[in-house]
């Protein structure tokens, strides 16, 4: 294969052979293990650590370890070679990123998908599709990530690995066929029918590590399914290559590497996804897997240009690999090491960077020294001289930097698209368990905010309180967690409050006037605007003046008024969506009209609207899954009807019961415990903020009341 002159002569592997990807899924579905099981077989660790027994190389967080979850994505660098194919081999360099499952650590998995060429979505052979396993896929759609599937825990009894595609089609609308097929399933699962290759994979019981398998012909009693799912197969890449559709319709033989080929050519158009049974756990197909991500996940050649917006913020151009040309680069994460200071993880798309470069920042006009450079390993690292085109790498060095911020040489000032993140549907009070430690906790709150996306911390300048803000219970209790671990602060937390919404259900006309007259200049502005609900679309402020009844200069004012004003809606103080106002009318005057005095006319106006356009509170309601033995199932639905739950759906197999339902955030405060307590520890449940929904009429009126005694909110 001719290699691309987009090369640098010193680079270590061309970015033909370079993959970067991550590991992505459903709570519980088993990537972290999976993860431990690349680095085994890559040769990056000799032995792996297990999640259960808190020894996960990836999972390097005392919270990661001591709770058997992933907080923070980890990136690892290693190396693979498959031994046949287009790229037989060619030793490949994979940088990994794997991701949290739980939903309140969504930042996570959304930063990492934004820097990332490819993904391999694992989902449990036993669960299928389950409701995180959606929020993965459709930020996976976001960033037009090309993945192939995992179907991990073929080895537990009810591992249904046909059922999984089905789900994949079915509920996630992927065009998913098998690229292998399971020999048995449960503790009868031992190994995979290769259906590209025509040969099987029979793994050596009495090699616990899966480092020894034969290499058979298909078993008999599977040859009806393979000759299915192959021809299967072929159809549906033959609608992406050319040559395997003309040969499939002449019925000639197809070879592996064509198909290999069409695979790829399938999996980067973004509307076909590979599947691969396995177990991580049992050490069985994570071999596969690895083959998959180099044969067909992309390198960064293989993917269209990075979009990046010139300084005007109008001009859009395209930043290509390019060792030769002038570095640009996303900082996707930062982290706050105890020995190095501000680690910034960061994906250069574009140049090649040394240490002691200096790289300038767009948002802030000024320029970073990057004092040291270095490869991931979790927690290990691995110190650099040079990272090239399309390499994940952590700088050490930048200062003012914020997560989503640009490097890039300042004669481009070129900014790229930062990945996008959910606001927080939480919030609680935090304070110094002692006054000596006010100092650091407000430290260790800047420190956490500047890594976290997802995290806000503010003040109520009435009571004087910090109130931190999340996207959940656990995501809030981690911080807590890391304040007392990493900062040594001992803070007390709240209650946890709810973020309600305000909206309107009708039309209404609003005015708005503002008239000072104090001896000598006085303040004059005025406007009339017409508010409509705007369902879904968020705020949307339309200038409708003619005439110049206000001045141009004075409509930006305006608008910004009626956005602050937004901030507090008529009911109970809370921020106002989903409304679009249209400027229409007012009038000013020539000496004592300001900026000043329209932002005010704008507040005014848009409250005054808003008591006539029959606003309504909103709650954030979120999407529940509970998984339960059949014989709780009764007690859990009672439970969440009291909790004002609506079921959607129940299913039963094998004796477990799946229910989904909806449920108010407001009243799954503890439901942790109750879930536990109702199932004898046995049921566990997964939730995210799904939707807001109008507060019913017995609710509104305690939080009304409740709003009137507390002080307002700024």
């Amino acid at each position: 294969m001719a290699l691309s002159g987009k090369n640098s002569p010193s680079r270590g592997t061309p970015l033909e052979y370079t993959r970067n990807f991550g590991i992505a899924a459903h709570i519980d579905a088993g990537k972290t293990t999976t993860s431990e099981r690349i680095l085994f077989y890559a040769g990056v660790i000799h032995k792996t650590g297990e999640v259960h027994e808190g020894a996960a190389t990836t999972d390097w967080m005392e919270q990661e370890q001591e709770r058997g979850i992933t907080i923070t994505s980890a990136a690892i660098s290693c190396g693979w070679t498959t031994a046949d194919g287009p790229f037989a081999k060619i030793p490949h360099r994979l940088n990994v990123i794997d991701t949290p499952g739980h939903v309140d650590f969504t930042a996570e998995v959304e930063r990492s998908l934004r820097v990332l060429d490819g993904a391999v979505a694992v989902f449990c052979a036993v669960a299928g599709v389950q409701p995180q396993s959606e929020t993965v896929w459709r930020q996976m759609n976001k960033y037009n990530v090309p993945r192939v599937a995992y179907i991990n825990k073929m080895d537990r009894t009810g591992a249904d690995f046909f059922n999984a595609v089905k789900g994949i089609r079915e509920k996630l609308r992927g065009n998913a066929h098998p690229l292998y097929i399971p020999i048995g399933a449960g503790e009868t699962f031992t190994g995979l029918v290769d259906l590209v290759k025509g040969c099987a994979y029979v793994y050596d019981e009495s090699d616990p590590k899966g480092m020894k398998y034969a290499k058979t012909d298909v078993p008999a009693d599977l040859k009806a399914d393979y000759e299915k799912y192959r021809e299967s197969l072929i159809e549906a890449v033959s609608d992406f290559d050319d040559t395997i559709a003309e040969k499939y319709l002449e019925g000639q033989e197809i070879s592996s590497d064509e198909l290999r080929v069409a695979i790829r050519k399938a999996t980067l158009s973004l509307d076909f996804v590979g599947v691969i049974p396995g177990s991580s756990f049992k050490n069985k197909g994570v071999q596969m897997v690895l083959d998959a991500v180099v044969d067909y996940l992309p390198s960064p050649l293989d993917l269209p240009p990075m979009k990046a917006f010139k300084d005007d913020g109008e001009t859009e151009t395209g930043v290509e690999p390019d060792d030769n040309a002038k570095p640009v680069g996303l900082c996707f994460k930062l982290w706050s090491d105890p020995y190095v200071g501000q680690l910034v993880f960061f994906r250069l798309y574009r140049g090649t960077l040394k240490k002691g470069d200096s790289l300038y920042n767009p948002r802030t006009r000024k320029a970073e020294r990057v004092s040291r450079l270095m490869i991931m390993k979790a927690m290990d690292r691995e110190e650099i001289d040079t990272a090239y085109s399309g390499d994940i790498c952590a700088l050490i060095g930048p200062k003012e930097i914020v997560t989503g911020d640009t490097l890039c040489a300042r004669e481009d000032d070129l900014v790229l698209e930062p990945p996008s993140f959910p606001e927080p549907v939480i919030s609680m009070s935090i304070e110094p368990a002692t006054k000596a430690d006010q100092e650091k906790l407000s430290i260790g709150l800047q420190r956490l905010a500047q890594e976290d996306p997802t995290f806000r911390v503010s003040s109520d300048q009435e009571t004087g309180q910090t109130i931190i803000s999340g996207m959940g219970e656990l995501h809030l209790d981690i911080i807590v967690d890391r304040l007392r671990r990493e900062f040594k602060v001992d803070a007390k937390a709240g209650r946890p409050q709810i973020s309600y919404r305000e909206t309107i259900t009708a039309p209404a006309d609003g005015e708005g006037k503002f008239v000072r007259q104090s001896g000598g200049r006085g303040q004059y502005g005025h406007a009339v605007i017409k508010i409509e609900p705007n369902p879904g679309k968020g705020i949307e402020v339309l200038n409708e003046i003619v005439g110049g009844v206000i001045p141009k200069e004075y409509i930006k004012p305006t608008i910004e008024g009626i956005q602050e004003a937004a901030n507090n809606g008529t009911i109970a103080g809370y921020p106002v969506i989903d409304f679009k106002a249209h400027i229409v009318f007012g009038s000013y005057h020539e000496v004592d009209s300001n900026e000043m005095a329209f932002r005010m006319a704008g507040i005014f106006a848009l409250k005054d609207a808003m008591k006539k356009a029959s606003p309504i509170l909103l709650e954030p309601i979120t999407k529940v899954e509970v998984v339960t033995p059949e014989e709780y199932q009764g007690d859990i639905m009672g439970d969440l009807n009291r909790r004002r739950g609506q079921i959607q759906n129940m299913e039963t197999k094998n004796g477990i019961c799946t229910i989904d339902a909806f449920v108010p955030l407001q009243t799954m405060f503890g439901y942790a415990t109750d879930v536990r307590s109702l199932s004898k520890g046995r049921a566990s449940y997964t939730m995210e903020p799904d939707h807001f929904e109008q507060v019913p009429a017995n609710v509104l009126k305690e939080i009304v009341e409740t709003a009137s005694r507390a002080p307002a909110r700024s």
